[in-house]
């Protein structure tokens, strides 16, 4: 400008792209190929200061057309186009881009600890050749420093500061607000006053709180939605947390009443955008599933209606749990998926023991529903307060030391690792090629079997009270379905953590000094264990019994043109399938077969040979007593008859070769039980011919065998 020699730059240039990368995510959700249209996107909103500029996009994204149906349906069912916009072929979203300097002078970066749960920045030093690594991790956490160093309780220079947007009803807002000053119990012990401090965005308050200079909590709504997102942004050259929003969806406030009014179920995927440090949670969504069953449960019982004022107080409590959660990820905590072990299911029965020390060791775990069975004390529901690992993380981010001492410090902190109260495993902990059955996300006790019990007790019964629920004149039979649905959710839900005892190993992140291995097998009468209680709910012949009048009457929601009928046959050997795939896998194998040699006493172990045998005695009962087989058990059969065949006809070259030796065996001797079964006269002719083949299955598998081995 010729007066003001201000530059003006055309923005659009650089923001009407598709920076964030939504088009890669529009074409996961729906597979169809949407692109930025840059020429209808537009500028909604332009802020400017000292310290950033924001910018607010409307990004238009549209298809040219959409395609035709096939004429053959695929194999694979295809999502559908949009169904919530005006035209499926074209919308907007709403980005908002901040541009701002970095701090002047860097915050002095804290070296993370794996013991202990942050998110970290990765630094490689490539002119470092002295040490095997050269990358160093730093802890993600804010800038915190006291105004009175010398003080042993001293408010902060610079608080962290929590914006309520506009937008989160104003029923909700006192429990939002608890679930973030919660955290301030764990400041206080580490000589912060109000670290942290909650504040409430007005209608004279000129700011989006998405800018980057504003930590916030957004209330969201849609259609098909129902997540809490915590990402943060972070200074690269020392981990400082420069910013974070928390997005929580309205399902939550709406869960409560999903009995009276059903909104779809949560399907979003999350991801990062660039530049974010975006944790992937998923405990709002997985959640909101726990929430259904719990309120399905109590109402069925009759403890809680649904417009009760019982009900709101625990739909306010569920949100100061899930907000909670999420600002845990923002002050730069991981999850914790062990600390649900720590307490025994009578401690967390007694509400005033988890008033004061949580229903587990924190905050940051994936915690259930405290439902107690029928009969049972009740405890608190949800979690209400921090447990201990919280302190402890918060600890070793954020306590004030000296930097000449700091290492040494830090040190004595992380030690406390192998405390009972301290336990820690995170999301690579609770899966993948090492599977430890303490690491679980939706389980709660020191027995997670016993835990598993309770919820397949707790399903069982609400799926009881359906089959003599009398619903009153001009309800929808759908409410049946839905609580069915979240009975079977809860079920299933119990299934993985007691599958990981199969082969499972105590994987614990200890360093040297405490006396404690890292790897340490599960015994042989846990996994027996495990494989009794699998048999016992899942594949025993009467493990699903639901009368036919309560089956016949699953409704379905006619508005949405939903006229599926519900097969219990096929959700039963859904979850069949998943087990035997886990537990005839390679992985398993290697597992069971390797453990041995982790243990002085091999026989202290599992052995293949005996997850083989008791597998195959509990899904082949009826073979023994010549009883009729039902079509569920038919289903069953056939399955493990198929992997035995797989295994053996086509062997995977990772296969271990005793577990082919093993399952060539297996197939011997159910060939042999089969053909004696065959001569009762108690069975169907469905069960007969069932036999028939599964004999003859058998029989070309195994001499398939034969010839590939002779040649």
């Amino acid at each position: 400008h010729a007066s003001s020699k201000a530059f003006l730059v055309d923005a659009s240039a650089l923001l009407f792209t598709d920076i964030v990368g939504y088009s890669t995510r529009l074409d996961m959700v729906y597979r169809m190929p949407f692109a930025l249209d840059a020429k209808n996107s537009s500028f909604s909103k332009v802020r400017g200061d000292e310290q950033q500029t924001s910018f607010g996009v409307n990004m238009h994204f549209a298809v040219p057309r959409l395609a035709a149906p096939p004429l053959v349906p695929p194999p694979v069912p295809m999502p559908t186009p949009p169904q919530t916009t005006p035209d499926p072929r074209s919308f907007f979203i709403g980005v908002v881009y901040s541009f701002a300097a970095l701090p002047a002078k860097a915050m002095a970066p804290r070296r993370a600890d794996d013991r202990v749960g942050h998110f970290v920045t990765k630094q490689v030093d490539i002119t470092e050749d002295t040490s095997p690594k050269g990358a160093r991790y730093l802890v993600n956490r804010w800038r915190l420093e006291k105004k009175d160093p010398q003080a042993a309780l001293s408010e902060p220079v610079q608080p962290i500061v929590y914006w309520l947007d506009k937008n989160i009803p104003e029923k909700y807002r006192k429990a939002v607000t608890a679930g973030i000053l919660e955290w301030n119990l764990a400041f206080e012990r580490i000589g912060f006053k109000n670290a942290i401090v909650a504040k409430q965005q007005t209608a004279q308050d000129d700011f989006d709180t998405l800018d980057a200079r504003h930590a916030s909590i957004r209330w969201f709504s849609g259609a098909d939605v129902g997540f809490a997102i915590g990402p943060s942004h972070v200074d690269e050259r020392s981990g400082e947390i420069l910013d974070a929003d928390i997005g929580m969806s309205d399902v939550f406030s709406r869960g409560a009443r999903r009995f009276v009014a059903e909104d779809q179920h949560p399907t979003s995927g999350l991801t990062s955008l660039p530049g974010q440090k975006q944790q992937h949670c998923h405990f709002g969504m997985e959640a909101t599933n726990e929430f259904d069953f719990a309120m399905g449960l109590l109402e069925a019982r009759g403890e809680i209606e649904m417009d009760s004022p019982q009900a709101e107080a625990l739909a306010q409590a569920y949100v100061k749990d899930v907000i909670m959660h999420e600002v845990g990820h923002t002050l730069g905590l991981r999850h914790n998926f062990r600390s649900s072990t720590i307490y025994s299911l009578q401690q967390i029965a007694n509400p005033e023991f988890t008033k004061k020390n949580g229903l587990s060791g924190s905050i940051m775990d994936y915690n259930p529903f405290n439902i107690a069975t029928k009969g049972d004390a009740q405890g608190e529901y949800v979690m209400s307060t921090l447990g201990p690992y919280d302190y402890w993380a918060i600890e070793y981010a954020y306590k004030p030391l000296d930097p000449a001492n700091e290492a040494a410090e830090l040190a004595k902190i992380a030690a406390r690792s192998t405390e009972p109260l301290l336990a820690y495993g995170t999301d690579e902990d609770s899966g993948g090629q090492v599977l430890d059955p303490d690491v679980n996300v939706f389980d709660l006790g020191s027995d997670p079997l016993a835990y598993a019990k309770k919820r397949f007790a707790n399903s069982r019964e609400l799926w009881d009270r359906l089959q003599t629920k009398q619903l009153k004149t001009g309800d929808s039979y759908e409410t049946l379905r839905r609580s069915f649905d979240y009975g079977f959710s809860q079920f299933s839900r119990s299934i993985p953590p007691v599958t990981k005892f199969i082969g499972g190993t105590t994987f614990l992140r200890d360093h040297a000094g405490t006396g404690r291995a890292t790897f340490t097998p599960i015994s042989a009468s846990r996994q027996r264990d495990a494989l009794n209680l699998l048999a016992n709910n899942l594949f025993k012949p009467e493990s699903f019994k639901l009368t036919p009048e309560l089956l016949s009457r699953f409704g379905v929601d006619h508005f949405e043109n939903n006229r599926r009928d519900i097969s219990l046959a096929d959700k039963v050997l859904a979850l069949q399938n998943a087990v035997l795939d886990q537990l005839m896998n390679d992985a398993t194998a290697h597992r069971l077969l390797d453990s041995a040699e982790k243990v002085a006493d091999s026989k202290k172990v599992l052995s293949l040979a005996e997850m083989h045998d008791t597998l195959s005695s509990a899904i082949w009962t009826e073979l023994k007593g010549g009883k009729d087989i039902s079509a569920m058990r038919r289903n069953l059969q056939r399955e493990h008859v198929k992997r035995i065949g797989n295994m053996l006809v086509k062997p995977n070259p990772a296969t271990p070769a005793d577990a082919r030796s093993l399952v060539r065996e297996t197939a011997v001797q159910l060939q042999k039980e089969i053909h004696a079964a065959l001569a009762s006269k108690g069975m169907s002719k469905e069960a007969r011919a069932h036999l028939a083949e599964s004999h003859s299955s058998l029989g070309e598998a195994l001499k398939a065998g034969l010839m590939r081995t002779a040649m």
